[in-house]
């Protein structure tokens, strides 16, 4: 439920106003203010709520039902872009971020290499994976924690804030403590507990969407977070499992414009998960720029063949390099800030 309140009303109505819903109903209210609107989003049951009493009111210009199941993440309830801002690194609004790195941390020397290779190429964030999800038991699994040293090494030395995933419940406190974005990976989009501790923190999410997942089911995994008090939610689209088996996967373009629409969540595109092809990467990057995604993830790797994992999907420096000239040249025509 959502009432939109008039232009130029005390602020003395509207808090007696919200002290008598909180006060007989059970249910959360969250204010959302912009230069030429105010609303007030409730979140609960609102089945016992009297909605004529409500529309009585000489503050209220209308209510809205909101049929969807998700409401925090909902357009509705905030028209305005989210925008995550770390250490004034922005991704939403008219903000594209660039997240680069490799698919999983292998050394210290080539970690702190290619962090340099990308903040000078123009990057916003450093990517590492530190906990692998692999399909086979038998694959690299990552470094864990040594590897997350490594990360913020690097960031100690470029300042790009990092990005890493997680992968249990009882590694948050630990990452939330050395990571600056959390990523939620796309087997544990639906991990209902994880999101829900996540929920708990407010360092930002990076929540990518699941392999066979619809647009609303990421929408509501987001809704789990965000109901438990952590707003700082980046969706992301990393192509979806189809009957084409050319491509690792097949990127939902569509699927941007659409969240866009639906929601406020800043949302980005993995190329590099999507087809699986470092050939590949670069097209479906400028098409995510091009409608209207808030940034990208490219993995990134001075040795692809030789990669201990993914190395197929992912760029070399150089590449990334010329990938983000032209990146930045399409920002000028859509008004994106890079």
């Amino acid at each position: 439920m959502l009432i939109v309140m008039n232009n130029n009303v005390p602020l003395s109505d509207i808090l007696e106003l919200k002290e008598k819903l909180i006060k007989n109903h059970d249910v959360e209210i969250h204010e959302s203010k912009g230069q030429n609107y105010h609303l007030l989003g409730i979140v609960g049951d609102t089945s016992t709520i009297d909605a004529s009493w409500i529309e009585s009111h000489h503050i209220v210009e209308r209510l809205i039902r909101v049929t969807s199941p998700y409401k925090k993440a909902n357009r509705l309830f905030k028209p305005e872009d989210t925008i995550i801002d770390i250490d004034g690194h922005k991704i939403g609004g008219e903000n594209f971020g660039v997240i680069a790195g490799p698919c999983s941390i292998e050394d210290r020397e080539s970690m702190i290499d290619l962090a340099k290779h990308i903040k000078d190429s123009g990057a916003h964030f450093l990517r590492g994976g530190a906990f692998k999800p692999r399909t086979s038991p038998y694959s690299f699994q990552g470094l864990g924690e040594e590897g997350i040293e490594m990360l913020c090494e690097a960031k100690k030395i470029t300042g790009l804030p990092i990005v890493s995933e997680i992968m249990s419940i009882d590694k948050i406190e630990y990452f939330n403590d050395n990571v600056d974005i959390i990523q939620v990976g796309a087997r544990n989009m639906q991990n209902f507990m994880l999101l829900k501790e996540l929920g708990k923190i407010k360092t930002p999410i990076l929540l990518k969407r699941g392999l066979c997942a619809t647009i609303e089911e990421l929408l509501m995994a987001a809704e789990y977070i965000m109901s438990g008090g952590n707003d700082n939610v980046i969706l992301c689209e990393r192509g979806i499992r189809t009957f084409e088996s050319y491509t690792r996967n097949t990127l939902d373009i569509s699927a941007i414009p659409v969240i866009k629409k639906q929601s406020h969540l800043p949302v980005i595109v993995d190329p590099s998960h999507a087809s699986g092809e470092w050939w590949l990467v670069e097209p479906l990057a400028k098409a995510a720029l091009a409608v209207g995604a808030d940034g990208i993830m490219i993995e990134v790797h001075q040795d692809p063949q030789n990669a201990k994992s993914d190395g197929q999907q992912s760029i070399k420096p150089d590449k990334f390099d010329n990938l983000m000239q032209t990146i930045k040249s399409m920002s000028q025509i859509l008004n994106k800030t890079i």
